[in-house]
């Protein structure tokens, strides 16, 4: 396994990407390309968590997915920081694609909550000029070939997660500009990749809304989505299992739910 730490830089800000990269085997195909998921663990843009991480790349390496996981920019770093060095780390797997052994029509942005956020942020934004205007990369570079959003901050409207669009917003998050532009219901259009979503009808935190909002606005333009509504579960599962439960705290351990990552790993083989 390659295992590294890079940093990736936008303005004054600095991201680190860990790398879980399989080796190939000349036992088994010296040549296999697998698809690369992007890891974005969620915080509600005040931090990253650790239970969305690692545990999550380790399980998909498992799976015979190539991982790695970014630790963006947090407050007091403000949109578009984070969002771009997302967009910096997707150009960077397909800069290493052929050192990597990475399938480059399968680079996947996974998410939850408010990384969840942050992967559809991409989704949406991916093609837009006020990014690409920032970037040393092309559109083409950046953009996901599809999302994984994991019961997602998705809207700023009336089902919102405050405290995240007021840490990702700072200053401007009472400006109504910005808060319908970081809406992300309402970015979506026909160039949004396929989305796998998932969440729990119970989350208090980030009400289910958030995913049916951005699943409607999906269908509406026509893109591939599939999408499980588990009846039970607090906020913030991850992998809903032992490994990614709080410290002293079994509410995060929900059996139901653990499925999810078998039924985004077919998902993924099938795009």
């Amino acid at each position: 396994m390659l295992h590294e730490k890079l940093e990736i830089k936008h303005e004054q800000d600095t991201a680190t990407l860990y790398t879980y990269i399989l080796d190939n085997s000349p036992e088994i195909d010296l040549n296999r390309k697998r698809p690369m998921i992007v890891i974005c663990p969620g915080g509600g843009y005040q931090f990253t968590s650790e239970r969305e991480a690692e545990p999550v790349a380790i399980r998909l390496n498992g799976m015979g997915f190539h991982s790695c996981v970014l630790k963006y920019s947090v407050q007091p770093a403000v949109f578009p920081s984070a969002l771009c060095q997302l967009a910096k780390a997707v150009g960077k797997v397909r800069d290493h694609a052929d050192e990597w052994n990475v399938d480059t029509n399968k680079i996947i942005v996974l998410g939850f909550s408010a990384g969840g956020h942050l992967a559809a942020s991409l989704g949406v934004f991916w093609d837009k000029e006020f990014l690409a205007e920032m970037l040393e990369y092309s559109k083409d570079q950046i953009t996901p070939n599809g999302l994984v959003l994991c019961y997602p901050v998705i809207t700023s409207g009336q089902h919102a997660h405050r405290g995240s669009f007021e840490a990702l917003l700072g200053d401007k998050c009472q400006d109504d500009e910005n808060l319908n532009l970081v809406s992300l219901e309402k970015q979506v259009t026909a160039n949004t990749p396929p989305t796998f979503l998932w969440h729990t009808f119970t989350d208090i935190a980030v009400p289910v809304e958030n995913s049916f909002m951005f699943a409607e606005a999906l269908l509406k333009d026509k893109v591939p989505l599939e999408m499980h509504i588990y009846p039970n579960g607090v906020h913030g599962l991850s992998l809903g299992t032992e490994e990614t439960k709080r410290v002293d705290n079994d509410m995060h351990i929900q059996t139901e739910v653990t499925n999810w990552i078998e039924m985004a790993a077919r998902w993924i083989k099938g795009l």
